[in-house]
């Protein structure tokens, strides 16, 4: 079987200078760049997820609460919805899409272009283990670490290269990831964005 990284929405609407910018989010792709060049061979296969909002309804507030309405984001044909320049995307092998047209958080509810969701296309190329990065640690990393597992997948967030937004949601989903199996070395950034 195989291993995969799933890179979760390092674009740079969530990184410092974005509209919903998560702190440390910046540092967070130079490093996921870092480690795919210093480590080449860790991983048989690269893939990454973008939130790419066309009109998700009710997930763009005015004004947002912040928990389950956000500024407006990652909006397809805006340089928002772009991977941040410091992330190397030479790896990616496919780009799973999420969100268009209501909240989406977790990288399984994404598609590629072809329409193929991302476990059948991890179960295609005969994934079994999956290490997550990205942003933000609380909420889309979350969300896509616990599916993987719902999934079937081992799961491992390597929390040194994942960006958290605040220490009460993050601890909420340390808890969460935990009781489900999902494997958590390092610590998550937290800095003011």
């Amino acid at each position: 079987m195989a291993n995969a990284l799933i890179i979760v929405d390092v674009q740079n609407d969530f990184c410092e200078g974005g509209s919903l910018a998560v702190g440390g989010g910046a540092g967070v792709a130079a490093g996921i760049s870092r480690l795919l060049a210093a480590d080449p061979g860790r991983w048989d296969h690269v893939v990454a997820t973008k939130d790419y909002h066309i009109d998700p309804g009710s997930h763009f507030g005015d004004p947002p609460d912040y928990v389950d309405s956000w500024p407006r984001h990652c909006v397809v044909g805006t340089t928002g919805s772009e991977f941040h320049p410091e992330l190397e995307t030479g790896r990616i092998e496919a780009i799973f899409h999420k969100g268009e047209h209501a909240a989406a958080y977790s990288g399984f509810e994404g598609h590629a272009d072809d329409g193929e969701c991302l476990a059948d296309w991890l179960r295609r190329h005969g994934v079994d283990r999956v290490d997550l990065v990205g942003i933000a640690t609380d909420h889309c990393v979350r969300a896509t670490a616990l599916d993987a597992v719902r999934e079937g997948f081992e799961a491992t967030v390597l929390l040194d290269l994942t960006a958290a937004v605040a220490p009460q949601t993050l601890d909420r989903a340390l808890r969460e990831m935990t009781d489900a199996g999902v494997r958590l070395p390092g610590e998550a950034v937290m800095r003011t964005a």
